[in-house]
């Protein structure tokens, strides 16, 4: 990561099943964003179509031609961008989070926590393991929407070295606080940047707040969206960040003799 980076979320009303449309929005928001000096673009989940449960599986069926218009955007407007999308595999769908550095898929996250009360176990395949990567920005971690109630990830992608971890949702009403808590408080424990995209407006009998957030490795908000759609920024300051590791030092001061190691 260099000394600052600029990182925008993009927050908008995912409209249901209508690829082409939210790709409409996306490409838009994307040219305002790199227009703003951003380096990094984040995206909510299951941007291209939301949860269009009925017809996920003939919808997923485009998400290679989507990545690869996001490729030639991501090109075009020297961007890093993530985003999650639906991935037809192995006969299954999969939430699946992708990092597309400037042209060029680095890698791929599939959702390891499915969100039972939603259904989305019924309906999705989890994933078996946690991503971090290094890109054009720096080292980032993938996370998406319900995986934010499990704590254990972030360490785990905290330990794998994670300097920022992008984390796209559709998490609705009303549970508000619970996102911006538990947002603060990934990165408070970790001392790590954290850029949370969530979409906004309403999708069947869902209604989505927003609150789009990026968050200092103190935990500080930098930038928080409201309930419409928009794009917030904000700069990610590295020096900061190591700053404040060294003064609490939270990492060399962990027991895991005690409450054992992370696999």
């Amino acid at each position: 990561m260099d000394r600052s980076l600029n990182v925008a979320c993009l927050q908008f009303n995912i409209a249901l099943g209508q690829i082409t449309s939210n790709l409409s929005r996306v490409r838009s928001f994307l040219a305002r964003a790199a227009a703003g000096g951003s380096k990094l673009a984040v995206l909510p989940e299951m941007w291209s179509c939301g949860y269009d449960y009925k017809h996920l599986p003939v919808l997923a069926e485009s998400t290679p031609e989507v990545l690869e218009e996001l490729c030639r955007l991501a090109a075009e407007l020297d961007l890093v961008i993530v985003g999650s999308l639906p991935e037809k595999a192995q006969e299954r769908i999969f939430n699946t989070a992708y990092v597309v550095d400037r042209g060029e898929i680095l890698t791929s996250y599939r959702k390891l926590h499915l969100f039972s009360m939603m259904g989305e176990d019924r309906f999705l395949g989890a994933g078996h393991q946690a991503t971090v990567v290094d890109s054009s920005v720096g080292r980032i971690g993938l996370a998406i929407c319900y995986d934010l109630r499990f704590p254990e990830l972030f360490r785990k992608l905290a330990l794998d070295g994670a300097e920022i971890i992008c984390l796209p949702a559709e998490w609705p009403k009303p549970r508000q606080e619970h996102w911006r808590t538990l947002l603060r408080a990934r990165a408070i424990e970790n001392q790590l940047f954290l850029a949370a995209c969530n979409c906004c407006g309403t999708q069947g009998k869902l209604d989505f707040f927003g609150m789009s957030l990026l968050l200092s490795a103190k935990g500080e908000v930098l930038a928080e969206a409201g309930e419409g759609e928009t794009h917030i920024l904000a700069e990610f300051n590295r020096q900061e960040m190591l700053d404040y590791r060294q003064q609490i030092r939270c990492f060399s001061d962990r027991r895991p003799d005690i409450y054992g190691k992370l696999p």
